[in-house]
């Protein structure tokens, strides 16, 4: 197989949820996929994702640009980079911090109805 066929078959499979220490962890560009938090950290790092959290997160990180996350619980904190990101949460009194916000750029965290 040439390098160019190799690297059409990696680009047309979209990433997996993937758990290192018990943490979830998406990376991609325009990922949609549901996950259990399993009271572990939910890492979303990329373009335009969307990802859905069931259950209790203990924490959740956003880097880049686009993104959307929707979560249940969050226990203890929301961390956003990047810009126009949203992060929405059900449930829990998380700190939030907003460093994309720190550095003029416009993200949207907020708790919602559950």
């Amino acid at each position: 197989m040439s390098a160019l066929a190799a690297s059409a078959a990696l680009m047309s499979t979209s990433p997996v949820a993937q758990a290192e220490n018990g943490d979830t962890h998406i990376t991609g560009v325009g990922v949609v996929r549901t996950v259990d938090c399993k009271g572990s950290t939910l890492f979303v790092n990329g373009n335009g994702n969307q990802v859905f959290a069931l259950g209790d997160c203990y924490a959740v990180t956003v880097q880049g640009s686009s993104n959307l996350v929707v979560a249940d619980n969050v226990v203890n904190d929301i961390t956003v980079y990047g810009w126009d990101q949203k992060v929405l949460y059900k449930n829990g009194t998380p700190f939030v911090w907003d460093r994309g916000r720190e550095l003029g750029m416009t993200n949207q965290v907020n708790r919602v109805p559950a």
